[in-house]
């Protein structure tokens, strides 16, 4: 059943990445498809927002472009797998796996996840940005920086400033 379902899986996905690949956007930087299709995994794993998704897409190509380390969240966790404990720490984003976007630059070996129709698009269609950062708003949306002091502060927004008034209550 699971073989079935699996393969099932991977026709549907076929079905979508094909048509998508021959429409893509030009000058993107894929060699091949399934580069495509792993962009398309973070995008899918980094926001439920489909309009945040061709963004999020262009972010990630820009910081490829300047041959940084991605950075994504999801990607650590993908590559802690069963060890992830619901707590993202710098610990984790330190640990080397080969899906760890914050100890290997450039695109994991593989998706971390399968990509809906939307994160396909937006990874083979994305938009043109200055930014380089964005970090989770916490209401499902992101706040995106072109600096790394305007990111740092995001950061302590959303994240840091948030985690310490938790951490306060009993």
């Amino acid at each position: 059943v699971t073989t079935t379902l699996l393969l099932r899986a991977q026709r549907a996905m076929q079905a979508i990445v094909a048509p998508a690949w021959e429409g893509r956007a030009d000058n993107l930087p894929y060699k091949t498809w399934y580069d495509a299709l792993i962009v398309a995994s973070l995008v899918e794993k980094e926001t439920p927002v489909d309009e945040e998704k061709p963004l999020i897409a262009g972010v990630i190509l820009k910081r490829l472009a300047e041959n940084r380390y991605l950075q994504i969240d999801a990607s650590v966790i993908y590559g802690l797998g069963k060890e992830f404990d619901d707590d993202l720490t710098r610990e984790n984003m330190r640990r080397p796996t080969p899906h760890n976007t914050y100890t290997n630059k450039g695109l994991p070996p593989t998706p971390i996840a399968m990509p809906s129709a939307r994160s396909i698009h937006a990874a083979l269609h994305p938009t043109k940005t200055d930014y380089l950062y964005f970090v989770a708003s916490g209401n499902g949306r992101h706040h995106f920086s072109t600096t790394l002091q305007e990111h740092q502060r995001a950061v302590e927004q959303y994240i840091l400033a948030p985690a310490r008034e938790k951490a306060k209550t009993p």
